[in-house]
């Protein structure tokens, strides 16, 4: 650290009175006594009646609104185009989590940072406009439940504000505590929480908004962005993140008493238990201590272990929540129909989730949407609102169910949101023997065979020859080649070219060029398990290619 780092009498960032209270409590420790530190015991918090009924309040969708676009608009029609979706009649929304970070500068009225310096904001503040505290008033008025979405390593922004500043300088902070943070694929480095005085820092911050503001509840998403302890020892260092959990569970604790109303803690964390591991997130002690009342499962990721979190949590209080986010999509299949929407939330109802997350979903009509100069999104997300809050309304509607594809987030380091195990692509080689992948199917289709029309598996494959046959099973029987097509073509399929990084849909354009095959075998619903199922697939020997590519596995299930 430079002689002028050392001698600041204040941190970038942080007002001269948070400097010297922070310091007195311990703000600027060193790291190297938390590093060597290990998991400490601790007794379970604990929770009152009147928490528990907080926690088992109705939740058959959640919103996590990054609500950053248009602001410094008309405030009141900014309103009304951010609750459209949600005030719309049989809309089956029961909680809002705003979504509202800004790295280490506040985007609300702070003692504790600096403000975040954004036009729209300012034109609104200005005008004496707190848009965190009209949104959470203006969801309370709706009678629904609303949350405060902390992003635990947010990344620079741009000089205006919009968007990320991949070529800018480390956030103040930052740069006087360079120790804070874990060097990665942010060239600005990520927050350390290994660090005590990054902990705590955090701690102040969310008590400044949980005591200003009148939230039901906080969540800690670690989805934005890891890695959040030093790459290779996250395991070895997880009692810091246990650590910090815990403090902020007690410090909502002690706010909560205050004003005799609990406030809940939610965390999202990576879908699977291995993936926790990988990252740092010690979920099993999380549970034993009752840090956390709300479990969101990942955030683009479709294959979510909800057996695996229910077994770890049995006997605690603790809700699941997977998450779809259609911007940074599961590969290949963002902005899709409506039957991928049900087909999704009914693998994860029939998992036994007790909730379902949205995240960078639209929020308003078409309409709304170009009269305030963005782009509408796919008419599938207004839709699925209606339909995918609870296994009844998703009950005999045409569904789509996949097998996830590996890749499509690079911006990060470790295992969150990166599915990096998924069974797909999937090389076919013809000398080799079948290839097996596994298939969720959330309905009972073999109890309702008599009102189903057709059920197909489908298959995309790359580098196919027109002549090449490839043979499929489900569940150990042969299924029968109905229909092929050897012109297929699939704008978010970019065979042989590399597969760009999710989240530009919306721009990809059909390449004329593209050669896919479409295979479609029929399936009989009675081969069909609920739950889980097993395709194995073989390039036949008397093909002409050596080896072929399967880009997607659909199982497509139309009822009468």
């Amino acid at each position: 650290m430079t002689g002028e780092m050392k001698n600041r009498t204040t941190t970038p960032g942080l007002d001269r009175r948070t400097f010297l209270a922070s310091t007195a409590a311990g703000l600027f420790s060193s790291p190297t006594a938390g590093a060597a530190a290990g998991p400490q015991p601790a007794e379970a918090v604990p929770l009152n009646r009147g928490h528990h009924r907080a926690v088992n309040r109705r939740r058959r969708i959640v919103v996590q609104y990054d609500a950053w676009s248009k602001l410094g608009h008309d405030f009141p029609e900014w309103l009304d185009f951010r609750f459209d979706y949600i005030d719309e009649p049989d809309s089956q929304i029961d909680s809002v989590w705003w979504d509202l970070t800004a790295l280490a500068n506040a985007t609300y009225p702070s003692r504790v940072l600096k403000p975040l310096r954004q036009a729209g904001l300012d034109a609104w503040r200005k005008q004496g406009i707190d848009w965190v505290g009209r949104l959470v008033e203006e969801t309370r008025r709706r009678k629904l439940e609303v949350f405060w979405s902390h992003r635990i390593s947010e990344v620079e922004l741009n000089d205006d504000g919009t968007g990320a500043g991949w070529k800018g300088k480390p956030h103040p902070i930052k740069q006087a505590h360079p120790d804070w943070v874990v060097k990665t694929w942010w060239k600005q480095g990520l927050w350390n929480l290994a660090v005590p005085g990054v902990r705590q820092l955090k701690v102040r911050l969310l008590r400044e908004l949980a005591e200003n503001y009148d939230f039901d509840g906080f969540q800690l998403d670690f989805a934005r962005h890891i890695p959040c302890l030093p790459p290779g020892r996250q395991w070895e260092l997880r009692g810091h993140v246990t650590t910090f959990v815990r403090s902020v569970r007690l410090m909502l604790q002690q706010v909560a008493e205050k004003r005799k109303r609990p406030i809940l803690l939610a965390t999202r964390i990576p879908c699977n238990l291995a993936a926790c591991r990988l990252d740092g997130f010690d979920i099993a002690e999380w549970a034993r201590q009752d840090l956390v009342d709300i479990l969101t499962l990942g955030s683009r990721s479709i294959d979510c272990d909800i057996e695996g979190f229910r077994r770890l949590t049995r006997g605690h209080n603790i809700k699941l929540q997977p998450c779809h986010d259609d911007h940074h999509a599961t590969d290949a299949y963002q902005y899709p129909p409506i039957e991928f929407f049900r087909g999704v939330a009914a693998n994860w109802w029939q998992q036994g989730a007790d909730s379902i997350l949205t995240f960078n979903w639209s929020n308003a009509r078409p309409a709304l949407c170009r009269k305030l100069g963005t782009r509408p999104g796919p008419a599938s997300q207004r839709q699925a609102y209606h339909e995918i809050g609870t296994p009844g309304t998703l009950q005999r509607k045409d569904k789509i169910f996949v097998v996830q594809r590996r890749g499509g987030y690079p911006w990060a380091e470790g295992a969150f949101n990166r599915n990096d195990h998924a069974a797909l692509p999937l090389k076919l080689s013809k000398k080799r023997k079948p290839e097996t992948v596994p298939l969720r199917v959330g309905d009972h289709l073999a109890a309702d065979a008599s009102r189903i029309k057709q059920v197909l598996l489908r298959l995309v494959v790359h580098g196919a020859h027109d002549h090449d046959k490839i043979q499929a099973t489900l569940n150990g029987v042969p299924v029968p080649l109905l229909a092929s097509d050897t012109g297929w073509k699939d704008r978010q399929i970019f065979s042989p070219r590399v597969q760009p990084a999710s989240g530009g849909a919306d721009n990809w354009k059909i390449d004329p060029g593209q050669k896919l095959l479409r295979l479609d075998f029929g399936v009989a619903p009675r081969l069909c398990k609920r739950g889980h199922n097993q395709v194995a697939l073989q390039l036949a020997a008397g093909s002409k290619s050596g080896s072929v590519k399967i880009e997607k596995v659909e199982l497509h299930a139309n009822y009468s």
